[in-house]
């Protein structure tokens, strides 16, 4: 990646192709966890219930501010900024990707803060809202993107397709967020996930007891038929 073309793909428009900024700086905030504590009188410490109903931490919304250096001319900053401001400011965005992170996409909101973009030395500063997780940039049931691939952080799991002749076990290896898959079936199958038996009918269908959780997933289906299974990763 040449460093100074480096930028942030907000859906279709990327910063540096489109406008010629170059990213300078990025700060992603740690999304602040959602804790639902109560302080009982007469006792020691605080009863955290955080966990009770999912069995799992759940997040707020996080925070990434970019700032950009432009590469145009003082005179037009003003045509620049109102070409950025239509875009951008206050849009919801399917998928916000990094340069240098391009494995990963984040969903949310984005606005240009007035304050902080500075017309004299040519800096425009973007913050994002967007939710806790980054995703993966394809989810199993899709064609792997080799470009942009890490394989340091990449994981592939491919579950398009696959056929169930009598038993099929399949392995998918899961990031930090725990998902619900969704199962796209030929036939009706028999599923084993956990030491538990479920029934999946054809077509697609979610179970909302059957969630991939970090780390190896070991899903056997019994019958015969194809099956798709859609997942998606999510990582801090």
């Amino acid at each position: 990646m040449n460093v100074l073309k480096r930028g942030v793909l907000f859906d279709n428009i990327h910063t540096f192709e489109k406008w010629g900024l170059i990213l300078s700086h990025t700060d992603i905030g740690s999304p602040e966890p959602k804790k639902n504590k109560i302080d009982i009188p007469g006792s020691d410490g605080e009863l955290d219930f955080s966990k009770n109903l999912t069995g799992d931490v759940k997040y707020k919304n996080r925070n990434i501010t970019f700032t950009f250096v432009t590469t145009k001319r003082y005179d037009l900053w003003k045509s620049l900024m109102s070409d950025i401001l239509n875009y951008i400011h206050g849009q919801d965005f399917e998928k916000i990707i990094l340069d240098e992170d391009q494995n990963f996409y984040y969903k949310g909101s984005a606005e240009v803060n007035p304050l902080k973009s500075d017309k004299s030395i040519g800096t425009i500063v973007i913050v994002c809202d967007v939710e806790p997780y980054k995703y993966d940039l394809t989810s199993s049931d899709e064609d792997w993107l080799w470009d942009p691939f890490d394989f340091e952080t990449g994981i592939i799991n491919e579950t398009r397709d696959l056929v169930v002749d009598g038993e099929l076990e399949v392995s998918i290896l899961g990031r930090r967020q725990k998902v619900v898959p969704k199962f796209v079936c030929e036939n009706p199958l028999q599923l084993i996930f956990n030491e538990q038996t479920y029934n999946l009918p054809a077509g697609g269908s979610y179970s909302p007891d059957i969630e991939i959780c970090e780390g190896e997933n070991i899903l056997k289906f019994i019958g015969n038929g194809t099956v798709t299974i859609e997942y998606r990763g999510g990582s801090l």
